[in-house]
C-alpha cells in the first residue's frame, strides 16, 4: 500500500509541475502564514516615517489556537531582520508590520525603521519561527500594484 501512495504522488507532482500548478512545500502547513505584503509605499518613497510605514506586512493565524510569535522572525531576502519581542497571536487573528516606527499593539507591530525594506521591483519575505523553522515565504516581482496577496 506505501509504495501505491508513494507512486500516485509522484504522479501528482509531475501532473500539477506539467499544469504549472504549485506544489506547496513543508511550510504550507503552518498555522502562521502571510497575507498581504505592500511592498510599495503609496505615493514617493521618501524617507518620512509615513512613506516607510506605507510598507507593511500582514501575517495571518489561521489556526483554531493562539500561537505565540515571541522569537519569530520576518526578513527579506537582503536579510534584514525583524524580530517579534513577547506577542500572541489569537486564533482567527493578523497582526501588521509596518517597516518604521509606531507604538506597538496587539494588532500592529511596528520594525522600527527609517528606510523601506521590501524591494519593489522584487523580494521574498520569510517568516521562521523562534526556532528557526521556515513557516512561511512569498516572493514577488513587480506586478504594478505595489502589493501581493500570499
Amino acid at each position: 500500500m506505501a509504495n501505491v501512495l508513494r507512486r500516485l504522488a509522484i504522479v501528482l507532482v509531475v501532473v500539477a509541475s506539467a499544469l504549472g500548478v504549485a506544489i506547496p512545500d513543508a511550510s504550507a502547513t503552518s498555522t502562521i502564514q502571510f497575507g498581504r505584503i505592500q511592498y510599495n509605499a503609496p505615493g514617493t518613497d521618501t524617507t518620512s516615517n509615513i512613506s516607510v510605514n506605507g510598507e507593511y506586512v500582514v501575517i495571518k493565524n489561521i489556526g483554531a489556537r493562539s500561537v505565540s510569535l515571541t522569537g519569530w522572525t520576518l526578513r527579506d531576502a537582503q536579510s534584514h531582520v525583524y524580530k517579534f519581542g513577547p506577542f500572541t497571536l489569537g486564533a482567527g487573528r493578523s497582526v501588521v508590520v509596518h517597516t518604521g516606527k509606531g507604538t506597538n499593539t496587539a494588532t500592529v507591530r511596528y520594525w522600527g525603521l527609517g528606510w523601506h525594506v521590501w524591494n519593489n521591483t522584487g523580494d521574498t519575505a520569510y517568516l521562521r519561527n523562534a526556532t528557526g523553522v521556515l513557516a512561511d515565504k512569498c516572493g514577488w516581482t513587480s506586478n504594478g500594484l505595489g502589493y501581493i496577496n500570499c
